[in-house]
């Protein structure tokens, strides 16, 4: 059994992994993620010994742990590099965790270990994957002949800050242009916004709280606004995801994050759009899915990849 940890800004999620993918049990605790991070790690390690209790199973039970980390990642020294949302710099996780338990501790970015997990769910036998997560940005994971690919600098993997716009919209990230700023979560809130302040008429500024439900729920119900909003936001991200194919024509694309809750209604027209605008029309075409693992796929993923 390994021990898988999602860390994230607002969250530390955890669970125990048996050998055969499935989670025995998880907690989770806030990670309060202005603290020092050695308060944090000290956290990660109480939630990792509270699980295994929880599990009734002995510490010589677990053959390492497997920490999912936000930002730039030197997998082989276990180091965060940097993550902007935990304000982390060169911290030494392996290390900083062994001092609590003594097993073999792997850290990967959170995305790279997302994508692992779904690859393992779909059968781990792929010559090449990529998995994409629509969330509060985009993030993304590519794994070849069943390895995660990093990179020669660790940073691979990075395919929500390819350029989508030349000169366009701001990103996080301090370029302009990036996919992330047209196809996350964050961008489709900005868009329907921008389209209620155009169309106050439109039932979706009946929301209070605008999020990215909005438009999808508005376009289900026949509003144009909201129509023209997430056909809009769909060819964003179907333009993208035609990039991917493109540059490594992996057997499969799988589509995670809250936003592909949608399932067909946001699959299908990325199915023919990137059928239509794909580069080689006469060889077998990448199959494109929903992720299946949800929420788990950050566990799952950082827990198997301790034996990659």
């Amino acid at each position: 059994m390994y021990i898988g940890i999602d860390l994230g800004g607002t969250n530390i999620a955890a669970g125990i992994v048996s050998e055969d993918k499935k989670i025995v049990c998880s907690d989770s605790r806030p990670t309060l993620s202005e603290r020092p991070y050695t308060e944090i790690v000290a956290d990660m390690a109480g939630l990792c010994n509270d699980l295994i209790k929880k599990a009734g199973v002995d510490i010589s039970d677990i053959k390492g742990i497997g920490i999912g980390s936000p930002g730039a990642i030197d997998n082989k020294n276990g180091v965060v590099i940097y993550a902007n949302n935990l304000d982390w710099n060169n911290v030494p996780l392996a290390e900083e965790l062994r001092k609590y338990i003594d097993v073999p501790v792997n850290v990967e970015n959170d995305a790279n270990a997302a994508a692992y997990g779904e690859y393992m769910e779909c059968g781990g036998d792929m010559e090449s994957f990529v998995a994409i997560t629509l969330g509060t940005g985009v993030g993304g994971g590519v794994i070849i002949d069943g390895k995660i690919y990093r990179g020669f600098n660790g940073v691979a993997g990075e395919l929500g800050h390819t350029m989508l716009v030349h000169g366009g919209e701001h990103c996080t990230c301090g370029n302009d242009g990036c996919w992330e700023a047209y196809a996350s979560v964050t961008a489709l809130i900005r868009q329907t916004k921008a389209a209620i302040a155009e169309h106050p008429d439109s039932m979706m500024a009946g929301d209070i709280k605008v999020s990215g439900r909005t438009s999808f729920n508005a376009a289900k119900a026949g509003d144009k606004a909201g129509r023209e909003v997430v056909d809009k936001y769909i060819e964003y991200v179907a333009s993208g995801i035609n990039n991917i194919v493109n540059i490594f024509q992996p057997n499969m694309l799988v589509i995670g994050g809250g936003i592909s809750n949608e399932g067909d209604y946001l699959l299908n027209p990325i199915k023919e759009y990137v059928k239509k605008h794909c580069y080689c029309k006469a060889v077998e075409q990448t199959e494109i899915k929903i992720a299946s693992l949800k929420n788990d796929a950050g566990i799952i993923g950082a827990a198997l990849a301790c034996g990659q």
